[in-house]
């Protein structure tokens, strides 16, 4: 039976109109789904006997199972089962409210050198039902809103393009979880011509590039996806990506020992973004099973004192989730060797 969190607004309104019922309804569904987060249609009650059963004949309410979890002062993780498989998801819990960092596909095909869920062979896409029900399941289980959604765990979000952009539409729908789309970011590896596509949606939502080298010889080597779109090219890529949105576009940055730290990197950097409307955000490595290590606290501060003197708009992300396997991949990839 097909998840009612498949379908949005707009969908259910054709279904409904094409099987009888009015276009109104579909607003009152959504709202009983989204806003009252009913657990039976039965439960709606502005809507009549009729649509109620063919709701319950045609469409599942059910949410997703949580099979483990582990918990720390500043951040979660959760193992969520779906079909054939598992995606986590962490809760980060910041200030300003509840961050949810969600993954966009089973295992992932980019095969970035130092990436844990890089190991996880991509099994196939996470539909929408399920992207929409990783937010919507740890909301009920914390018993809090999420203010803020990553697109940034397992998988590549442009990977996925087309059932992305629609839970993106029921995201940010007003009769829907009707979260601001500036509270939202999606990030990339790379893939130059969706990011192109990406352009012209005309939405605020956040972009995010997760560059993590200064030139072609290094990138080829962590990122594989270098090989088919270069620096060059996604430079071009997010220069079109501000001047068509006129939107400043994060630059995801982890810092590797003796890779890609150096004051020498730090300058090719500087060069690369000089000028652009853009964030750098420089991350200490979350370390894995690879061979990887993460840079010293010498080496951080001389390569973020750098880039600040050059002018590039720059900080140092706040550490969560070390001590809970918070790198993509780790907690299901223990979990699935248990079993």
């Amino acid at each position: 039976m097909r998840s009612i969190f498949d379908l949005t607004l707009n969908e259910l309104e054709d279904i409904l109109i094409n099987n009888g019922f009015k276009k109104f309804n579909s607003v009152q569904v959504f709202e009983g789904v989204y806003k009252q987060k009913v657990r039976s249609f039965d439960d709606i009650t502005n809507i009549s006997k009729d649509l109620k059963a063919f709701l319950n004949s045609n469409f599942s309410l059910k949410y997703l199972n949580i099979l483990t979890s582990l918990e720390s002062e500043d951040a979660n993780k959760y193992l969520l089962e779906v079909e054939g498989s598992t995606v986590e998801v962490v809760l980060m819990k910041q200030s300003y409210g509840n961050s949810l960092c969600i993954s966009s596909q089973i295992g992932c095909n980019m095969a970035c050198a130092f990436c844990e869920s890089g190991r996880l062979k991509r099994l196939r896409n996470l539909s929408v039902s399920e992207m929409v029900l990783e937010v919507l399941t740890i909301e009920r289980a914390i018993n809090e809103r999420i203010g803020n959604v990553v697109v940034m765990g397992i998988g590549e979000p442009f990977d996925n393009y087309e059932n992305l952009i629609k839970f993106l539409n029921i995201l940010t729908c007003p009769k829907g979880i009707d979260l601001g789309s500036r509270k939202i970011t999606v990030s990339t590896c790379g893939l130059v011509p969706k990011i192109k596509e990406f352009a012209h949606l005309n939405t605020q939502v956040n972009l995010a590039i997760s560059l993590h080298a200064p030139n072609d010889k290094i990138r080829n080597e962590l990122m594989p996806i270098n090989k088919a779109y270069n620096i060059e090219k996604l430079m071009e890529a997010i220069d079109y990506y501000i001047k068509e949105t006129n939107r400043r576009v994060t630059i995801e940055y982890i810092l590797l020992n003796s890779i890609n730290d150096s004051l020498e990197n730090a300058k090719e950097l500087a060069n690369l973004l000089k000028g652009k409307l853009v964030y750098v955000n420089l991350i200490p490595y979350n370390s894995t099973s690879s061979s990887f290590a993460r840079s010293s606290k010498n080496r951080i501060e001389e390569f973020f004192d750098y880039l600040t003197k050059a002018g590039i708009n720059v900080q140092k992300r706040r550490e969560m989730g070390k001590n809970i396997k918070g790198a993509c991949g780790q907690l299901k990839a223990s979990y699935e060797s248990e079993i």
